[in-house]
This record gives structure tokens, C-alpha cells and sequence, in this order.
């Protein structure tokens, strides 16, 4: 049996369903990842397991105990918020023990959990200072801290890192696969960045309009996407996503099987710039991005297809420079003209 299992979890507020049948198991230990576009129910799945808000229908499981209406505070996990919601008045320390000390714990034990859950997050020499004292990654780290010292079953992240720069994010997102594996602590967190999804998941748990579009680890879903949109979700730049008529004389050189309203999808590093009257496709550079180990080369193909294709390498191309398209055939994925995969492409990085 899953040690934390839902069971056709619905949320409706008034006439509205935001939750939409949920099921979803998840075992000990393992690090489980909810993304999605924002509205998608990621965060509202995340407090109906918390139980700060209470489910229409279903049943939710935690090693073998129902605690589908157990008040929040009995089931046993810890929530990290995005807004850290620490105690202004308190120190580190007296943040970090509350939620101990309303537990009647004694101060001894308190101690040694508080002091060893800052030894953990480098908090130590923090304990005595309050929270305007410190930085935002320390104030995350703070809320972690408060959650540690609980020893909850499973531990909640409602997109921890948001309030971050981007530095401290990076920064942050380290912290918290490296406390995962010291502590191996069962954990669900939610973010819209699909980056930290493919960083520090098990498995990603990829949400729209309140239901389950896909589950799987992070390369299963980048390789093999259930969808279109699942396909376009996961990965950064975006899969290049074309209609079929666009790209007639792409489909016609390899006999791809794709469906006449139907669309080929293409990797960026799929995709190798090539000079002009080479390749199966042409077309003009619109901007290139040069980001350093790599770069991102934006091309208007002549039949009007908008594809972005990555190199590691730099370029001396610039906008308006025409330039030749060579695909992978292998690495082709292809979609029906409702967005299901007919054909998913094998994982084979661009030489260029």
C-alpha cells in the first residue's frame, strides 16, 4: 500500500470544480513535485492534503490511516509556506520551537531538535536574531527549520522559492534536495517553474484545470509526454510545436506518419542551424539570444513556422541573416489535432 494516497479527490467551491477527480499515490521517502500553470489546483491539491481546506469527495490515506477530515493539526505533516509566515516578535529559536512548546514538549528535547534542525540549514549562529535580521533565503530557511524540528510524516512546500532572486532561488532549490536526502523525508511541492520541477523531483506530477495530465520521473516526462501539452510544459525553451502544413517538406523527406491536421513537435537542441540552401527547411533569423554556454537561435521558417533551436556553441548570426534547418528525424515527436502523441521522438542531443 502507498504511504500517502488520494482517492478521487474533488474540490468544488460553489459551482465550481477546481479539483477533478484525483487519484495519486505516493510512497516513503520519495520527493513528488506538483507543476502547472498558474490556476491549474496545484496549490489547492497541496492545503487539501494539508487539510486548510476541506475536500467535497474522496478519501486521503497516510500510512494506512484515513485522514480524509482529521483537523489539520492531527495529520501529522508540515507545511512550508511562500510566504514564510514567521513570528515578527520571535527569534529564530522561538520561531523554530513553537509549534514544540504548544506540544507540551519538553525544553530539553526542544533543544536538541531546534539545535540540531539548525545545524542541518547553517542556522546556528541565526538563532538568537528575529526575522528582520535576516535575508530572504534565511527566512526560508527559518520556515524549513520549523517544519524539521516536527519530524512530520510528510513535509509540504507551497512554492517556497517564489519571493527569492533568482541567485538565492538557485541557491535554495540545493539546500533543499541536499535536506531531502539527509533527512529522507517524504515530500509534495508545488511550483509553477518547471526547472525546479525537473531538479528536484522523483517523480513531477504535471496538473491543468484540475486534473492529472500526466506522472512520471522528469526525463520519462520530458522524453515521452502523454500530451501536446505536457510535451510543451516541460522544457525550457519549449518544445517547438508546428501545425503539419507548415512543415510539408519535412514530413515528405522522412514519411513521417503525421496526419494532415496534425503537428510535429521539435526539441530546441534537436534542431542545428545550418548555412542557407542546406537542411530541409529555410528561413530568416529573428533575434538570437546569446546566453554564454549556449545560445538560442529564434528563425521565421518561409512557410511561417516560428521555431527556436539551441546550440552549445556560440553564433555569429544576427536577425535577418537567412539560414538553412536540419531536423532529427528519430527525435521527432507527433500530435493528433487534439494534442495526442501519435509518435514520441528518441532523446538524441544535436551535433552543431
Amino acid at each position: 500500500m502507498a504511504y500517502l494516497q488520494l482517492k478521487q479527490f474533488r474540490k468544488q467551491f460553489g459551482a465550481v470544480e477546481t479539483i477533478k477527480g484525483v487519484d495519486l499515490s505516493i510512497e516513503p521517502g520519495e520527493f513528488v513535485v506538483f507543476v502547472g500553470p498558474s490556476g491549474c489546483g496545484k496549490s489547492t491539491l497541496l492545503r487539501l492534503i494539508a487539510g486548510l481546506e476541506t475536500v467535497t469527495s474522496g478519501q486521503l490515506m497516510l500510512d494506512g490511516r484515513d485522514i480524509t477530515h482529521a483537523p489539520s493539526s492531527k495529520r501529522d505533516l508540515a507545511m512550508v509556506f511562500q510566504s514564510y509566515a514567521l513570528y515578527p516578535h520571535m527569534s529564530v529559536y522561538e520561531n523554530m520551537s513553537f509549534a514544540l512548546k504548544l506540544a507540551k514538549v519538553s525544553e530539553s528535547e526542544i533543544r536538541e531538535k531546534v539545535e540540531r534542525a539548525a545545524k542541518i540549514l547553517n542556522l546556528t549562529a541565526y538563532l538568537q536574531r528575529t526575522p528582520k535580521e535576516l535575508s530572504g533565503g534565511q527566512r526560508q530557511r527559518v520556515a524549513i527549520g520549523r517544519a524539521i524540528v516536527r519530524s512530520p510524516k510528510v513535509f509540504l512546500f507551497d512554492e517556497p522559492l517564489s519571493n527569492l532572486d533568482a541567485a538565492l532561488r538557485g541557491q535554495t532549490r540545493v539546500e533543499i534536495a541536499k535536506l531531502h536526502r539527509e533527512l529522507g523525508a517524504t515530500t509534495i511541492y508545488v511550483t509553477h517553474d518547471q526547472v525546479e520541477a525537473m531538479t528536484l523531483a522523483d517523480r513531477v506530477v504535471v496538473l491543468r484545470d484540475g486534473k492529472i495530465e500526466q506522472v512520471g520521473t522528469p526525463l520519462e516526462l520530458y522524453d515521452k509526454p502523454a500530451n501536446q501539452f505536457v510535451a510543451q510544459f516541460i522544457g525550457t525553451p519549449q518544445m517547438n510545436v508546428v501545425a503539419a502544413a507548415q512543415m510539408p517538406q519535412a514530413a515528405a523527406a522522412y514519411g513521417l506518419p503525421v496526419a494532415a491536421d496534425g503537428f510535429i513537435g521539435l526539441r530546441p537542441e534537436n534542431l542545428a542551424v545550418l548555412p542557407a540552401g542546406q537542411g530541409q527547411l529555410s528561413g530568416q533569423v529573428e533575434l538570437v539570444e546569446a546566453l554564454g554556454a549556449e545560445t538560442l537561435i529564434y528563425v521565421s521558417t518561409d512557410s511561417g513556422a516560428q521555431l527556436v533551436a539551441r546550440q552549445n556553441s556560440r553564433s555569429a548570426l544576427s536577425a535577418g541573416d537567412r539560414v538553412g534547418l536540419q531536423l532529427q528525424p528519430e527525435t521527432v515527436h507527433l500530435f493528433d489535432a487534439g494534442g495526442r502523441v501519435t509518435r514520441t521522438g528518441v532523446a538524441v542531443a544535436a551535433t552543431h
